[in-house]
């Protein structure tokens, strides 16, 4: 039976509307993890730290993506909510059509300004080269990555998504056969990584293109639109939070790899980015679970619906508690043979990554409250309650942390402040959710 956002929504039914938009996230997040697995065991160490080392900056660029597909379809789930469907379809196609012009310019950008900035940021020699490399590769899909990122809200919003999980997937297996093909196959080594990267993502930018282009069952098509400056401007207000929480992971992760360099070398940049692969993969569940429950609160805000919002939130906050223990348990039994898949090969790397992993999952029991909440007020139209918990979670705690934990505590600080950083940032989200119960009647 077909599920809409207009429904009424027990467990069982937010689970299955939402457990599409998880897994896409999590599939989109496979893309860096199986980069580096080839890198790491058919390249080489330098080039698997410079694919974590420049990866930061790539994921800035795409970043844009996400701020126009969560806070566009926030901003159509309402407008639906409210019964003008003729305006969301246009709002829907303004959005893709002005966030695809843009991916292009700022890919053309990235690439001129690729060599500069992994400079600046520390890498030279070999592992700069590397990083110029793969990175120039990697942009050049750019304008498809946004575009997959922004579809992946769209089609949930659209009330498709097993579409959007479909088509996620085959961008997932697409880069994984290519890795495999053009890595361990043909030996072209990171420019094979890359190339396969960057295919993928054009398989799962393009294919919803054409989805939407043609006449369709979903709720949302591309049509001919008009230019709207003050929608565009509230989709870029209202997503400027998943933009920031983006960026500022992104500058964090720049951060920690200057620390890292710092007290380990290119072995702690190494173990960072096998750390990092478990925490994209997990935190995309969150991440999925607060975009899939997104258009559902935008609705239900849109149409007064307060006693289904109250229910919503509710039951979001106990599975997310379920998840968090869960995905703590996960990462302690799985660091031994995850860390002895990606860098088995060297013991001293092996044993710095392992300890990192013991410590830096406890932030699993965290992290997810922000995620949700600032996704939550994001739904609500409210963009910058959601832009000032993202700011909070992932730039202010972490930077204050990344920077005065190692001082005491050396490497272990490093890995200790992003517990840390993740416990405050669900501190201010519930105080957030319970000071605006009154306003949204949540």
């Amino acid at each position: 039976m077909k599920i809409q956002l207009s429904d009424h929504f027990n467990y069982k039914k937010l689970l299955r509307f939402t457990l599409p938009s998880i897994i896409m996230m999590i599939f989109t997040s496979i893309y860096g993890v199986v980069d580096g697995f080839f890198v790491s065991n058919f390249v080489g160490k330098t080039s698997f730290a410079a694919v974590n080392f420049i990866m930061p900056f790539l994921m800035i660029l795409g970043a844009f993506g996400f701020m126009f597909g969560t806070g566009g379809s926030a901003l159509i789930a309402i407008t639906m909510g409210a019964g003008n469907q003729e305006k969301a379809k246009k709002l829907f196609s303004l959005l893709i059509y002005v966030s695809g012009s843009f991916g292009i310019v700022i890919g053309i950008l990235g690439i001129l300004l690729l060599r500069p900035i992994a400079a600046l940021l520390g890498a030279e020699g070999t592992m700069l080269e590397d990083c110029v490399l793969y990175g120039r590769i990697i942009l050049i899909a750019l304008p498809a990555y946004m575009l997959q990122f922004e579809f992946q809200s769209f089609f949930t919003t659209a009330e498709k998504p097993q579409l959007g999980l479909a088509v996620t997937v085959a961008a997932g297996f697409t880069n994984i056969i290519l890795d495999a093909v053009f890595v361990a196959g043909l030996k072209w080594g990171l420019a094979g990584a890359a190339a396969a990267t960057a295919l993928s993502q054009a398989v799962g930018g393009i294919i919803p293109l054409i989805y939407f282009f043609r006449p369709n069952s979903s709720t949302l098509r591309l049509t001919k639109t008009t230019f709207d400056g003050k929608a565009i401007l509230k989709t870029c207000t209202n997503g400027s939070s998943e933009l920031m929480s983006n960026i500022s992971m992104s500058i964090v992760g720049m951060l920690y790899n200057l620390q890292l360099m710092k007290y380990a070398g290119e072995d702690g940049v190494a173990a960072y980015g096998v750390l990092m692969y478990v925490n994209f993969t997990f935190l995309s569940a969150f991440i999925g679970y607060s975009v899939g429950t997104a258009p559902i609160v935008g609705y239900h805000y849109g149409a007064g619906n307060h006693k289904e919002l109250k229910g919503l939130l509710q039951k979001s906050l106990v599975l997310i508690g379920v998840f968090s223990v869960s995905m703590l348990v996960l990462s302690e039994l799985l660091a031994k043979p995850l860390s002895i898949l990606f860098v088995g090969y060297d013991k001293g790397l092996l044993d710095l990554t392992l300890r990192g992993f013991f410590i830096y999952s406890f932030s699993f029991l965290f992290a997810g409250i922000a995620i949700y909440g600032s996704s939550f007020f994001t739904a609500l139209g409210n963009g910058l309650i959601s832009a000032l918990i993202s700011f909070l979670r992932t730039l202010l705690f972490q930077l204050a942390a990344v920077l005065i934990f190692p001082i005491f505590w050396e490497i272990d600080g490093i890995w200790m402040s992003i517990v840390a950083a993740e416990l405050m940032a669900a501190m201010v989200t519930i105080l957030f959710l319970l000071r605006m119960r009154r306003k949204y009647h949540y």
